[in-house]
C-alpha cells in the first residue's frame, strides 16, 4: 500500500458469524468516533486548582448511506427484525464488519463494530427531481476496533 490517501473507495459491510454472501456497500460512512469522558475533581484541601480525570469511553452512532439496499439482504432483514420486535427481549446485536475498499475492491482498512443493532432507518424523499434514493442506516455498538 502507498501512503497517499485513497483519492476514491467505498465501504463494504458484512455480519460477524453469518454466511458472508450478503454484503452490502455503501459510499459514505460516519460515526467512527470515540471520546474519553472526564470528570471534574478538586483536591482534599486545595480548591484552587480542579483536575480532570478519565472516566469512561463514549461512542457515536455508525451511519451510513448508500443506494436502496435489497429487500432479501440478510442485513436487512435482521435489521426490519430488529425494528418489529419487542425492544425489551428482541433486540439481537451482532458485531459489524466494515471495509475501507479502493477503486479495484481491495480493502486497505477494517472495523469491527461489538454489539451493534440497528437504531435507525432513512430513505430520502422520493421526488420527480432527485436523481437517487438514498438510504441511510444508523447502528449503534458498544465498541470498536
Amino acid at each position: 500500500m502507498n501512503n497517499h490517501p485513497p483519492v476514491a473507495f467505498y465501504f463494504q459491510l458484512s455480519l460477524r458469524n453469518t454466511s458472508g454472501k450478503d454484503e452490502v456497500f455503501f459510499k459514505e460512512i460516519s460515526g467512527i468516533t470515540m471520546e474519553m469522558g472526564t470528570e471534574e475533581m478538586t483536591k482534599i484541601g486545595n480548591n484552587n486548582y480542579k483536575y480532570r480525570a478519565p472516566n469512561s469511553i463514549k461512542y457515536s452512532n455508525l451511519i451510513l448511506k448508500k443506494g436502496l439496499v435489497s429487500k432479501n439482504s440478510e442485513i436487512v432483514i435482521w435489521c426490519i427484525n430488529t425494528f418489529n420486535a419487542n425492544p425489551k427481549d428482541s433486540i439481537k446485536p451482532k458485531d459489524i464488519i466494515v471495509n475501507l475498499l479502493d477503486t479495484d475492491g481491495i480493502p486497505l482498512k477494517s472495523w469491527v463494530f461489538m454489539n451493534a443493532y440497528p437504531v435507525k432507518w432513512t430513505v430520502s424523499d422520493v421526488n420527480p427531481e432527485n436523481n437517487i434514493t438514498i438510504e441511510t442506516l444508523e447502528f449503534a455498538y458498544s465498541s470498536f476496533q
